[in-house]
């Protein structure tokens, strides 16, 4: 189990073992749900929408020919919302 400390603005800070575990990178959102007992369950945060949504999001940003790679990071970037 891992100790937080509260700070006096009443905010805590999560340590990076558990970021990792969770999967979540600088700049993507967690999702906190209160349960009974005075727990919190804690998500990373998952995009919403369709993926409809997220056709054409790079589309003329540049004129150079991507790789499958390339492509694939981009994909990834804009899904995981780190990109708009």
């Amino acid at each position: 189990m891992t100790t937080l400390t509260v700070t006096a603005k009443g905010q805590v800070t999560l340590k990076k073992e558990l970021l990792q575990h969770l999967g979540v990178q600088p700049g993507q959102k967690i999702e906190v749900d209160p349960l009974p007992g005075g727990r919190l369950s804690i998500t990373a945060a998952r995009p919403k929408g369709k993926i409809e949504d997220f056709y054409g999001i790079v589309a003329g940003k540049t004129d150079k020919v991507a790789t499958i790679e390339e492509m694939n990071e981009v994909i990834e970037k804009g899904w995981a919302g780190l990109l708009r």
